[in-house]
This record gives C-alpha cells, sequence and structure tokens, in this order.
C-alpha cells in the first residue's frame, strides 16, 4: 500500500485548535490517531482540543502524562487518550488495554513510537513540530488505509 499524505502549516495555537476540533466528529470506534512530535509540539493541546470537540458534556480534560490513559464518552462513542512517554515496555501497554480499545474506541495516541509492534496500521498518522513562529505548527499527516482518504478529503485545514 502506497501511504497518502496532507501538510498544512498553522499560524496559532488557534488554528491549530479548530483545526482539532473539526477532525474529532469525523472519527469514530475502531479509528487511532498517533500524535508525533518533540516535546511542545502540541500534541496534547490538539487531543484536547479534538475531544472537548465530542465530549457529550463539558469536562476537565486533564494531560494523561502521569496517567498514562484518560478515557472520555462522547457523541462519537469511547475516546482513549493515551501518553506514552513514560511507558517502558511493550507489555506496559498490553496492561493498560491499548490493544483492545485500538479495536472498540476512539484513541489518540502520543508517544506512538513505543507502541512497538502494537502499532495499529490502520491508524491516522499525525506529525506535529514548531513553525516559523512561537504560535505556528506544522502538520503532517499520513495513513494507509483507505478509510481515512474521505475522511481527510473532508477536514478542512
Amino acid at each position: 500500500m502506497t501511504a497518502n499524505q496532507i501538510s498544512h502549516q498553522f499560524d496559532t495555537s488557534d488554528a491549530t485548535a479548530l483545526a482539532a476540533a473539526a477532525l474529532g466528529p469525523m472519527l469514530e470506534p475502531g479509528d487511532t490517531v498517533l500524535l508525533n512530535g518533540p516535546v511542545g509540539a502540541g500534541k496534547t493541546h490538539f487531543a484536547r482540543h479534538l475531544i472537548r470537540s465530542v465530549l457529550i458534556a463539558p469536562e476537565d480534560i486533564p494531560s494523561p502524562t502521569f496517567t498514562l490513559v484518560q478515557t472520555y464518552d462522547t457523541i462519537v462513542g469511547p475516546l482513549w487518550h493515551a501518553d506514552l512517554y513514560r511507558i517502558g515496555t511493550v507489555g506496559e501497554i498490553e496492561e493498560l488495554g491499548l490493544g483492545e480499545a485500538f479495536e472498540t474506541a476512539i484513541c489518540l495516541v502520543e508517544w506512538p513510537d513505543r507502541l512497538g509492534e502494537l502499532r495499529p496500521e490502520n491508524a491516522l498518522n499525525i506529525w506535529l513540530k514548531d513553525g516559523a513562529s512561537e504560535d505556528s505548527r506544522m502538520l503532517c499527516a499520513d495513513w494507509l488505509n483507505p478509510r481515512w482518504t474521505e475522511k481527510m478529503k473532508a477536514w478542512v485545514l
């Protein structure tokens, strides 16, 4: 399979947040979004605004850096937000139940390089990196599974 890809530069953190919020309602259980990028690139910012866009009722969206996983009931189905930065082994990920969640929930995963062989092949990969100014970000997305192609065409960037 050939990878499909898109890229876009956002000039402000608000523009990045709006893009994340636009993606949220397009997701459904079984969709996994892998958020890649260095510390401070905006992975949690992106995830937080995506989650807020689909919550049934407003609630605080903490970073899962220390809890490793936060779960939410949303209008589009159950959603898991995982931060694997502090994970040392694939076994620890299996203990979290993330493998099953990939099949039954929407999953947002920060630091997906820690997944090893658990990395879902049907995931949408989003890469965030610093842009030209302090608040700007470059977003690149790629995917192999054709299920993402229509969603990416509809995603307003």
